[in-house]
């Protein structure tokens, strides 16, 4: 389209005859000559088709995965069926000293994406890895200090200190409410029955004295 207005403003140049008008054509057309010769080259059809095949279609977003560690890794387990099937080069994951990504190029027509970030402790970058395996991929997160992990991320580790202030009181009636108000609130219809007949039944037996404290 550009080198189409070019064109023209060339073929106007050799019809102007006022030198305001000639003025305004050469600006132009030395705009237009600058701004075609910053555009970048066309990529070749091969090279787009290429593009296009390896991002293939959607992003999906990993959720599932189970982890371990030994005294030098930290292990993430991440299943996908046929992994192992792709080049080498589908599979990136890139590491911080506090995080990683993984990328999964065109796996089945999708793209599939996780993303750790404030890992619990550093991790050496040049000593962290991915291997491929049959329908799983393994990063291995090489540790900075050879110590035990409580969890995988500050935000885990903050989540469980909540949780465990929340059941940490003086009063063990106190304590076990707090549970049985969490496993309400997140139970399904059939655990919520349970603890409702409990409840009813705790209240029966103080009403008739089985019971000197209140539960």
């Amino acid at each position: 389209q550009l080198q189409k207005d070019l064109e023209e403003v060339k073929e106007l140049l050799t019809k102007a005859t006022r030198k305001r008008v000639r003025d305004v054509l050469v600006a132009e057309k030395h705009r237009l000559e600058m701004e075609i010769k910053n555009q970048p080259p066309p990529k070749p059809k091969d090279a787009v088709e290429e593009e296009k095949s390896s991002l293939g279609g959607y992003t999906v977003k990993i959720n599932n995965y189970g982890w371990d560690q030994s005294d030098k890794f930290v292990k993430i387990y991440i299943s996908l069926n046929g992994v192992q099937k792709l080049p080498a080069e589908n599979v990136q994951v890139n590491f911080t000293e506090r995080s990683f990504d993984l990328l999964v190029k065109n796996l089945n027509g999708k793209n599939y994406t996780m993303t750790f970030n404030n890992l619990l402790k550093p991790i050496s970058v040049e000593g962290s890895s991915r291997k491929i395996k049959t329908d799983t991929i393994l990063v291995m997160c090489k540790k900075k200090r050879e110590e035990k992990w409580d969890c995988l991320t500050q935000v885990e580790k903050e989540s469980k200190e909540k949780e465990k202030a929340a059941y940490d009181t003086t009063d063990p009636s106190e304590g076990l409410m707090n549970i049985l108000k969490k496993m309400y609130a997140e139970g399904d219809d059939e655990m919520k029955r349970t603890i409702n007949k409990a409840w009813v039944e705790s209240r029966e037996k103080q009403y008739k004295g089985d019971i000197p404290m209140d539960i």
